[in-house]
């Protein structure tokens, strides 16, 4: 695991500048890689290398060549077939100086060019340098596991694993991008392909892009489909499927010279990863878990249930609820602004993690592949099957009116909560679907901002971002659909983004065999009612856990990986909290009406509403102002580059 960063400019550059500059970008993601550096700069491209060496420890330093350096690669990740690639390349007659990865891709290229990432598995983010066709690829893994950015101004393209590396080279635009926080301050993270800051990109998940003096060429090379299921498969015969292809996967993320272990939350998603290890291995499993010390309820015992059900090497630790300074650091390593609160405890499990082991496989992508996220699912399926059987002419007025006269209030009784239910029974699919992915319903967002961040937008609303994943698909359900839509939206640029920030804050590899990408395609092959019913999600997952855990395991309900942040925000990090939403010289005073968080905080403070997802997204927004715009020695940066110190770009910034 690794962090990459380069340049290229296509009508050349000044070497020496060029060495310098590409040197400030890697040492800004440091904590991706601590243990080497390497460089690479020629007429035309820069490439800088910081590397966590997991895999061949003594010969898979970058950046790699081939044909006496014509070819130049950086890679971050893992590709977990890596030795069946390289045995197609070997019969080709290609020969092989290392043991790593990075090698196979770089022959890889060699031998089918862009088309090498047709034949990956895994998690990666790479370039290559073709000094002989003077072009720059650009590739992302299938799921996004691994992020990219780039940006591009006149003859001049830039890349890296992360934002602060651009801006320590001082080829980021810093102009902040409406859109992007429209989609922020609505979904509390913001989607591929924006980004906070105007022209700067992500790679899209399966694509890459292939780059030259003329344009970009982006091509996606893959994307999972939701195919009708198989009718003769039966519900025992996929529970085995599917433990197989498991134990395949988690055979697969073994690999490595380092110490390896697993993230054990006692959820059945990283139970399920910790058995198949068990099994795979002829020692015990070190298993790392950890509670709140909140008073909510905890994961703990169960943690404990299967760690000794397993006889894995068990270690606990307690989050204590007084995480103002490490939401700081959180936020540092956060380059856009992400609302996630289960940042906090992922950062503890990544930091505790790190104390024994160098790779740590999670429980990751088992609620998106397997519909766990059942308080979403099971009342949209219902909702759709209402919508299908009552025209819009009868729906649109009559749900539509009542849901416009029910009151919203978080003190009414469970079932009289209503009124999302009618108004989301005035729409489509795709709709509702929205509406129970935004934090901000069409009227509140409307009061919440402000008139200048409104004109700003020009009409846009974050709908815009989510209806071709849901509208624009083939799955042959709501469920299918809304599985779709999540896989590409909110677990890519939230789960995987969280993770890798976390792990790579404290230089740990994540791998997740939940998330590869033969488990994703064959649950997208199954039938919903193989996945969910009107009681609980994740069916195949839990009778596989019956079969593999101890018994009270499958049946437990999802509690997720979080912390009480509602709680915390009327408590502990309330007087912090209020004193960064309500800076009088916080950017949110230019985008938000003051009036309207004024009211919606003492809303939530007094209990009479729970806004604790919008407050917690304002205040980590503005935690990364201060972070990444305000304070150029703001603590927490890990003695990297601070980004502030960076100028803009300028298409001629690298001629020097």
């Amino acid at each position: 695991m690794c962090g990459i960063t380069g340049f290229v400019d296509f009508s050349g550059l000044d070497r020496d500048d060029a060495r310098a500059r590409v040197r400030r970008m890697a040492d800004a993601i440091q904590h991706r890689g601590p243990d080497e550096e390497g460089y690479f700069v020629d007429d035309h491209a820069a490439f800088g290398h910081r590397r966590l060496a997991i895999i061949d420890l003594s010969s898979g330093q970058q950046p790699m060549s081939a044909l006496n350096g014509a070819v130049q690669i950086i890679y971050n990740g893992e590709i977990y077939d890596f030795m069946a690639v390289r045995a197609e390349l070997e019969a080709k007659g290609h020969r092989f100086r290392t043991r790593c990865d990075t090698e196979v891709l770089l022959i890889a290229y060699l031998e089918w060019g862009e088309a090498c990432v047709d034949r990956l598995h895994g998690m990666f983010a790479f370039a290559i340098w073709d000094s002989r066709t003077r072009r720059l690829l650009l590739g992302r893994d299938r799921v996004g596991k691994k992020p990219l950015y780039f940006v591009r101004q006149g003859s001049v393209v830039a890349f890296a694993s992360e934002l602060k590396a651009l801006r320590a080279g001082g080829l980021c635009p810093t102009e902040l991008d409406p859109e992007a926080l429209d989609c922020y301050f609505s979904f509390g993270y913001i989607p591929s392909p924006r980004t906070v800051y105007q022209g700067v990109r992500k790679l899209l998940p399966g694509h890459t892009l292939m780059v030259t003096a003329n344009g970009e060429t982006e091509r996606r090379y893959w994307r999972i489909e939701f195919t009708k299921p198989d009718p003769a498969l039966t519900f025992e015969a996929a529970s085995e499927e599917l433990g197989a292809l498991l134990d395949q996967a988690t055979r697969s993320r073994l690999e490595s010279e380092v110490p390896l272990g697993a993230f054990l939350s006692g959820g059945i998603d990283s139970s399920l990863v910790v058995a198949s290890m068990a099994k795979l291995v002829n020692r015990p499993v070190i298993t790392n878990s950890i509670g709140a010390d909140d008073g909510g309820a905890t994961e703990l015992p169960a943690a404990r249930r299967v760690a000794e059900f397993l006889k894995t090497d068990h270690h606990e630790f307690m989050v204590k609820p007084d995480a103002m300074a490490v939401l700081e650091k959180i936020a540092w390593h956060f380059d856009e602004p992400l609302a996630d609160s289960s940042a906090v405890p992922t950062w503890y499990v990544c930091q505790m993690a790190r104390k024994t082991v160098t790779v740590a496989l999670s429980g990751d992508g088992g609620d998106e592949a397997f519909g766990g996220y059942t308080f979403r699912y099971i009342p949209h399926v219902v909702e759709s099957r209402v919508r299908a059987a009552l025209p819009s002419i009868v729906r649109k007025p009559v749900f539509g009116g009542l849901g416009s006269l029910w009151p919203a209030s978080a003190k009414l009784p469970r079932p009289l909560r209503l009124k999302t239910i009618f108004e989301n029974l005035s729409v489509s699919d795709a709709e509702a679907y929205y509406r129970d992915l935004v934090w901000l319903r069409a009227d509140a967002r409307e009061r919440l901002y402000s008139r200048k961040f409104q004109e700003s937008l020009r009409g846009f609303t974050p709908y815009e971002t989510v209806h071709p994943f849901y509208a624009g698909s083939d799955a042959p359900d709501a469920l299918a659909r809304s599985q779709l839509a999540d896989m590409s939206i909110y677990m890519t640029d939230d789960v995987l983004a969280k993770v890798d920030r976390m792990s790579m804050a404290h230089s740990l590899e994540v791998r997740a065999p939940l998330m590869d990408t033969r488990v994703l395609e064959f649950a997208a092959r199954m039938p919903a009612h193989f996945k969910m019913n009107m009681h609980e999600g994740k069916l195949l997952l839990r009778r596989l856990a019956a079969q593999r855990l101890p018994e009270e395991i499958h049946r437990l309900p999802k509690r997720g990986f979080s912390i009480s942040a509602a709680s915390w925000l009327r408590n502990e990090v309330r007087d912090f909290a209020r004193d960064i939403i309500f800076n009088p010289a916080s950017l949110l005073r230019d985008y938000l009406d003051t009036a309207t968080t004024e009211r919606m905080w003492s809303e939530h403070q007094s209990g009479a509403r729970d806004h604790n997802v919008l407050l917690w997204g304002l205040m980590m927004f503005g935690l990364w102002e201060r972070k990444h715009l305000t304070d150029v020695n703001a603590p927490g940066a890990g003695g990297s580059v601070s980004a502030s110190s960076a100028p803009p770009v300028r298409a001629d910034v690298v001629n020097g």
